[in-house]
């Protein structure tokens, strides 16, 4: 029997639930086939999971590109992994590195993926971008289910139809987001907007929110909540850069709740700006604060990113020594934030067992020379931030945030020449 052509396309009997291998631009990729649609032009589309890459890659792809049988969940002949160059595992792993994910861990977290395995839209016209989504989001009925979705960058209503989206385009009197601008520098504004008070503005920013978060779940209890917007200004209004929203009188302390930068506006200095600024909200308030965890590996990259600015930033000032109590009232970063901070850069050493952490200045300058701590490109100047707190001034209290830390005072941070380190007694790294 004559073979087909290497390019031909062999029809393959695809079942919803099975591995198969699948054409990407770099390869063949184990893959699961989650779902199958009807496509406009009346063709079978199927949405994969690529095996070996992050569920913000999945997507929705025509039956040609499915290229072999379906093979065994456990296989060892996984081309994921077996059949790709340096260069396309290095992508996969960068690629996986760089979302808001985390890997499930009980049957509350595999019950959300199952929920939420499949995404319907494959892309938003917001302002003038077209933004490709990464996540399912809870849009109501038909909503959900459409390839497209059309969503005001102002109201942040959304629609079906490329028509109606124009019409109300012409149509929308809001320029802002609703609530009260408390910072406003240059072509920089953010917005403090209550969910009590503007319900739907705050569930449809969630919504929104959502289709670039995996490990979120949507606010249904919006009253909770505050919502801090940071817009891009200019004649025509008020442009969505990205947020976060923080539950009002937070019984574990924290600051953030969720943050997210929208992906036209990812890698700009826009996600550090908005953990700054957390951050000097705590610092008015008086209190310690921290994100909500577990964070994603981004999250945590981008946190540990800022707090290792921050405290370096401090420390190379530093005439003398200073307890990490004090580091933690200066920045209003918990004191387990610092400690953890310390442990990343090796600067947390035990000096004959008296958890003194002992670093010279010379060795602080040499961090903050190295790429792995940039200045952050945007800083909050709170000379242009006018804001009160909801709720009534308390002092720091790191018993209430972080346990019971009776020998804080003990923890130190001595500044020494090389030469006196090297006269020290031995030191223990933590």
């Amino acid at each position: 029997m004559p073979r087909p052509p290497k390019d031909q396309h062999i029809e393959v009997n695809i079942a919803v639930g099975k591995y198969y291998l699948v054409k990407r631009e770099d390869g063949l990729l184990k893959s699961k086939i989650l779902d199958v649609r009807v496509s406009e032009n009346h063709s079978k589309e199927y949405y994969v999971h690529y095996e070996s890459l992050n569920r913000r890659l999945d997507e929705w792809v025509p039956s040609d590109r499915i290229v072999a049988k379906g093979i065994s969940s456990d296989s060892d002949d996984n081309p994921a992994s077996g059949n790709l160059s340096l260069a396309q595992r290095n992508r996969i792993i960068d690629e996986d590195d760089l979302v808001d994910s985390e890997s499930p861990t009980d049957d509350l977290e595999r019950e959300h993926m199952q929920l939420t395995k499949v995404k319907h839209i494959d892309c938003i016209q917001f302002g003038i971008y077209e933004i490709d989504t990464w996540y399912f989001s809870p849009y109501p009925d038909e909503y959900g289910k459409q390839k497209k979705l059309y969503i005001c960058e102002y109201c942040l209503k959304y629609m079906r139809l490329e028509k109606t989206y124009r019409y109300h385009l012409g149509e929308c009197t809001s320029r802002r987001p609703p609530g009260v601008e408390i910072y406003h520098k240059g072509t920089l504004s953010i917005f403090e907007t209550d969910g009590a008070h503007h319900r739907l503005y705050c569930q449809n920013l969630c919504l929104l929110s959502k289709l670039f978060i995996d490990h979120k779940s949507v606010f249904f209890d919006i009253e909770q909540f505050l919502f801090y917007i940071l817009c891009e200004v200019d004649k025509h209004g008020s442009h969505l850069v990205g947020y976060f929203s923080k539950e009002k009188g937070s019984p574990d302390g924290n600051n953030v709740a969720c943050i997210v930068t929208l992906p036209p506006f990812q890698r700009q200095g826009y996600g550090k700006l908005l953990i700054a600024f957390s951050y000097e909200l705590s610092k008015i308030e008086g209190v310690l604060g921290s994100p909500e965890h577990p964070l994603s590996d981004l999250g945590k990259l981008s946190y540990r990113s800022y707090w290792s600015w921050v405290l370096l930033d401090i420390m190379r000032e530093l005439k003398g020594n200073v307890t990490v109590k004090k580091l933690s009232k200066m920045t209003s970063i918990t004191y387990s934030d610092i400690i953890s901070t310390l442990e990343s850069m090796n600067m947390l050493k035990y000096r004959m067992g008296d958890g003194i952490i002992c670093i010279t200045p010379h060795f602080v300058d040499e961090c903050i020379r190295s790429a792995q701590f940039k200045r952050p490109r945007l800083t909050v100047d709170t000379a242009h931030l006018t804001w009160q707190p909801p709720f009534p001034l308390r002092a720091h209290d790191d018993d209430d945030m972080n346990g019971d830390h009776s020998d804080d005072e003990n923890d130190v941070i001595y500044f020494q020449t090389q030469d006196e380190m090297d006269r020290s007694p031995p030191v223990q790294s933590v």
